[in-house]
């Protein structure tokens, strides 16, 4: 090739386009991932919301739309924690990171397609919750209350994008599947969204309004009515962590490449 000449470079957006797919092949690939993802937020709903589903609140919403946005919350956070920092994770000890630096493709776009690829199986999951919360639960309302519910859920994600990150490049392939449930499990149970908080001990009501996934929920309480703080509160705290989150993940990303690539 001549000096004058230059490779030629498919546009950004076909370049998008085809590692989305890619992205979402891979994860379809994954049983572990894709399943889990799509239907144990179903399968927690049937446990812990089906029965419920028939009674009102004390605010007068009623509990199956109640905990139908709960779990809506629990779906689309664990969606995120575990794309990113699990999928990013097993990248890395099969050194994708390698082959990306290596490629054309612009890292920047790479983690696009992954984000992009997360929103779609997170607005899968919302979908098939709520579905089967109406054909099962008799569970309904408005479809704009559903819309203002998915909107709020996918916009509000970005913190659990940033900790899915953090625990990517923090832990190893075996070790992220681990600490991603250690660290997302327990705050869900104790940021309110298997059981309301007035029914968990003291200790955990005084800690969940310091948990993301608590203002997190708090989006989709409120988009319902049952929200029990303004929606800047929720907005804020969920920017803060963003922040701190962004920032550990970028220190852990620093410290990959000086290791690696150094």
């Amino acid at each position: 090739m001549s000096g004058g000449e230059r490779a030629a470079v498919a546009p950004l957006s076909r370049m998008l386009l085809a590692q989305t797919r890619s992205q979402v092949r891979i994860l379809v690939r994954t049983p572990a991932f894709s399943v889990t993802s799509l239907l144990l937020p179903i399968v927690l709903f049937t446990f812990f919301g089906l029965p419920f589903a028939h009674l009102t609140r004390h605010d007068a919403v009623s509990a199956g739309v109640y905990l139908l946005a709960s779990f809506g919350a629990y779906a689309v956070g664990s969606v995120m924690v575990y794309a990113f920092g699990v999928g990013v994770a097993l990248e890395r000890g099969m050194r994708v990171d390698a082959l990306v630096r290596a490629s054309p493709l612009p890292p920047a776009l790479y983690m696009l397609a992954k984000v992009v690829t997360a929103m779609l199986f997170a607005c899968a999951a919302l979908v098939l919750l709520f579905a089967y919360g109406a054909l099962m639960g008799g569970v309904h309302q408005p479809l704009g209350v559903w819309l203002t519910v998915v909107g709020r859920l996918l916009a509000g994600a970005v913190p659990f994008i940033a900790l899915g990150f953090a625990i990517g490049y923090l832990a190893g392939p075996s070790a992220a599947p681990a600490v991603a449930n250690f660290v997302y499990l327990p705050m869900a149970f104790a940021s309110g969204i298997f059981l309301p908080l007035d029914r968990l001990p003291s200790a955990v009501q005084t800690v969940a309004p310091y948990l993301p996934l608590h203002h997190y929920a708090q989006l989709a309480w409120s988009a319902v009515g049952s929200g029990s703080e303004p929606l800047a509160v929720s907005v804020a705290w969920l920017a803060g962590y963003s922040v701190l989150f962004f920032v550990v993940a970028v220190l852990a990303f620093r410290r990959e490449e000086r290791a690696r690539f150094a």
